[in-house]
Parts: structure tokens; sequence; C-alpha cells
């Protein structure tokens, strides 16, 4: 096998992969809120970065609604593995752009670090890609490029959870099958500690309304005996958690066995610097803290509708809503957490109030193969490439594309991984990536597709599968 591609070869394109990044934090695709234009300009921005990285076929793939998603594909020579390496360029909101200590939507660098929404969750994974693709560019033709059958997909409709990929991807069936997905959208336990996280949690949303009366009343006339509807839903809402705050939807017990397989474990200590918590201030729950961050349900209100302080009078409300997310163990029927959910606040409901609940939206969760020859290859290259041990780590969150993943592809093993450290503060304030997490991974993605062209030919791929991918040809939906 060819020596790979060097550490220093991977460093020396960091400076353009700040570039690339700086030009897709600027792009404001916040999923729900930016117009379309802004979600094509970077499409259509992140096809040329690939074409430019040595990848002849890049297509923008659409159904009828939604923003496009890129899929750049470099065939390799029949009977080579398959690979995709999977990212997202959608963003969530920055909320109030005046909390942040620089422009949200301008990357900035401040003490080592890039600032700018998305500069980690995901544009930094894409550029991480990126980063490694010129890599075995800037090799040849000293070093032959792996003998894989590459290709990138980058989401534009992520966030919202609500599998939009695997609308796109059944409306392409001419797209090959993946053997591995490298799926470049959580990170590691620590920076500079490499990591691959194993599980999943799912994801149950709804939305619910109380009302108490048919029209808003004077709190001082009526206020005592007529209930009203902020109050029913604060004791509503107070009944998800015990006094410990341990979840009370699903029930005792759910998800016991779900710990991924060799999980490390996550001190008190660190936890609490990680998440920031103040001094004084009590963990909640019951158990480990991976126990509790990774396979046992967690139960936040998102949102409560009600009057802001500058705008509040003396009333008793007639109706309050109220958004509610549970996150699922891993093996757990979201479904039954739904029906779970809306049982215990049926129940729970005070002095009679009507309520409606409404799904808005479910993530199923996930648990890997973690035990295949892609993980093993990984952890090998994440080794190297970091010169430290691999973590095997499970998540609190939902990335719903690992289950589509894994309903149109069976057999294929789904790996996950990225340059999102605990100081990235994904969704929150000051969002930033460390330029030596990017640089890190990427050269761990050139060791990894290395090596993976040295196994041997899969031997679920048959000869018509192969010269299909052999002879595809160059196509570009616009």
């Amino acid at each position: 096998m060819s020596a790979p591609c060097s550490a220093e070869t991977v460093r020396s394109l960091i400076p353009r992969a700040r570039d690339d990044l700086a030009e897709l934090v600027a792009l404001r695709t916040v999923v729900g809120i930016s117009p379309p234009d802004q979600f094509d300009r970077a499409a259509d921005r992140i096809a040329t970065m690939l074409a430019d990285a040595g990848f002849p076929e890049t297509r923008l793939l659409s159904t009828d609604e939604g923003p496009k998603t890129v899929y750049a594909r470099r065939p390799g020579p029949p009977g080579a593995p398959s690979v995709v390496l999977y990212a997202h360029y959608d963003v969530v909101s920055a909320q109030d752009e005046t909390s942040w200590r620089t422009p949200p939507f301008e990357l900035t660098e401040r003490e080592g670090r890039w600032y700018g929404r998305g500069s980690a969750d995901c544009k930094g994974n894409i550029v991480m890609h990126l980063t490694a693709l010129r890599a075995l560019q800037e090799a040849l033709p000293h070093e032959p490029y792996p003998d894989v059958d590459l290709a990138v997909i980058v989401d534009g409709c992520e966030e919202p959870g609500d599998g939009s990929l695997e609308k796109v991807l059944r409306a392409h069936p001419d797209l090959p099958t993946p053997d591995v997905v490298v799926v470049a959208d959580t990170g590691n336990v620590e920076s500079g500690i490499p990591t691959l996280t194993t599980s999943l949690r799912g994801m149950a949303v709804v939305e619910i309304e109380l009302s108490t009366l048919s029209k808003t009343l004077h709190s001082g006339q009526f206020g005592g005996p007529v209930p009203d509807a902020m109050t029913a839903l604060i004791r509503l809402l107070a009944t998800l958690h015990d006094s410990q705050g341990t979840p009370c939807v699903p029930g005792p017990g759910t998800g016991e066995t779900a710990r991924p397989r060799a999980a490390a474990e996550y001190s008190e200590t660190d936890l609490r610097a990680d998440a920031g918590v103040l001094d004084g201030v009590a963990l909640i729950g019951t158990g480990s803290i991976a126990d509790r961050l990774w396979s046992r349900p967690a139960i936040t209100v998102l949102a409560v509708q009600s009057p802001q302080l500058d705008d509040a009078v003396p009333a008793l409300l007639p109706s309050a809503k109220a958004l509610i997310s549970v996150r699922t163990p891993p093996g757990t029927d979201v479904a039954r957490v739904h029906d779970e959910l809306a049982d215990h606040l049926r129940r729970q409901v005070p002095w009679g109030a009507h309520m409606e609940i409404r799904r808005v939206t479910s993530g199923p969760s996930f648990l890997a193969d973690s035990g295949g020859q892609a993980h093993a290859e990984m952890r090998d290259a994440l080794h190297d490439a970091f010169g430290a041990p691999v973590r095997d780590v499970g998540a609190g969150g939902s990335i719903a594309v690992c289950s589509v993943f894994r309903t149109l592809y069976p057999d294929t093993e789904i790996l996950l991984c990225g340059v999102e450290d605990p100081p990235s503060q994904i969704h929150g304030m000051d969002e930033s990536v460390s330029p030596s997490e990017i640089a890190s991974l990427a050269h761990a993605e050139v060791l990894f597709l290395r090596r993976l062209a040295t196994l041997r030919t899969n031997p679920r791929r048959s000869g018509e599968d192969a010269s299909r991918l052999s002879s595809a040809g160059v196509q570009e939906d616009r």
C-alpha cells in the first residue's frame, strides 16, 4: 500500500478550509426562515467545491419542495467498496444575534477557534470532507487515488429531523447502494480525543394547548376561583419530572440495556464544565452521567407561548401553549413514546382544562454496528491521526438521516464522527469550531479511505451492480 497523505499535506490546506467555511457561514441557510435563494446559492457553491476537489459527477437532487441536496460522485473500479461521506448545510436560527460576541454569519477567529453559526454544525464538517478530498488530490500523481467508489451527500434539510433526505433518495433510485456511510455530524467527547458515536437517542416533539376560558378576564375581578390557562399549563408541565428531575415518560427502566458498545464514562466534573452548570445547581435524574445523557429519556420544555413581560397585563389567560420534546432511548419505539406522553398529559391535566395535542415531529433512535469492519478501520485511522486512543460514546441528540440510511440500505455500515467538540456550543450562542479538529478529522478520513480500499471486494456486490457503478455518467439535476 502506498504511504498515505501526510498530516502536513492536510494542514497546508487549512487556510483554504477557512476561506471556504467563511463563505458558507455567510450564507444564511437557516431552516424554516431564510429565503430559498440562500439555500440555492449554498447548494451551487458546494457542488462547485466538490467538482474542484476531483468529483466529475455533481448533481443537485430535489423533490417538489425543500432545499436541494448536493450529490457528487467519483466512480471507482468495478467491485470497489462504495462509500458515502455525509454532512448538511442547513443551520438552526442564531436567535438573538446581538447576544453573540461577533456576528453569527461572519466567520471570526478568536483564541484559535473559528466562530459563526454552522461553523461546527455542520458546515465545518462539509469543509472537513473537502479538506480530506483535496489532500487526496494534492497527492496525485505520486500517490494513487484510493480504489473506492466515492460519493458525497450534502443535505439541505437535516435540522427539522423529518427524514426529508429519504424522499430525495427514493426519488433517485439510480444512485449506487453504499457499503459504508460516514455521517459527519457528531464530534469528539473532548477536544483532541478521537471519538466514534455508536448510539443516538430518538425524539418525539408535541405541541399542547390548554384552554380554560372563553375570553381574557381581569385577574383582580375574577382571580381566585377562576382558573387561567397559564397556571394550568405550569402545573401540567411540572408533572413531566419527579422530584429528582427524572422524566416520567417513557416509563421506568426504558433504555436500561441500551448503552453503546464500550461506551466511555463522562465525569460529573467534565459535564458541569462542558455544560456551564452554575455553582450550587444540582444535576437532575439518577444513574451515571453517561446513562442519563445517552441511554435514558430526557424531557425538555422547548417553548411556552405567553405574553412578553413588557406586554403583560393583569389578566387571566383563556389559553396557553407549550412545545415539549422527549429524547427517547436507543431501541425505543418513538410512536409508543408519543402515545405514552399523550396518555400522561391527559391523566394529569388539572381542573378539567381542555387540552389539544399535536405531534410536531418524530425522529427514531439509532444503534450502530460498532463491531463492523469499517468501524475497525476508522478506529485505526482516528488513532493514527490524533495520536490517542479512540473512545466510543453515545449521543443524546437525534440524527434522523442515520435511520434513513438504515432503512434504505439495511446492509450498509454507518459510522458517526465529526468536528463538533464540547466548546463548539452547537445550536447555542457563539458556536465555534477548532481548525485542529478539522485537520485531524480530515487526515483520519484520508487514512480511512486508503485503508478501506485495500479490503477485498464486497461479496454481496453482483457483476451487474459493479458494471452499473463503473458506467454511470455525469449528470446534473438543476
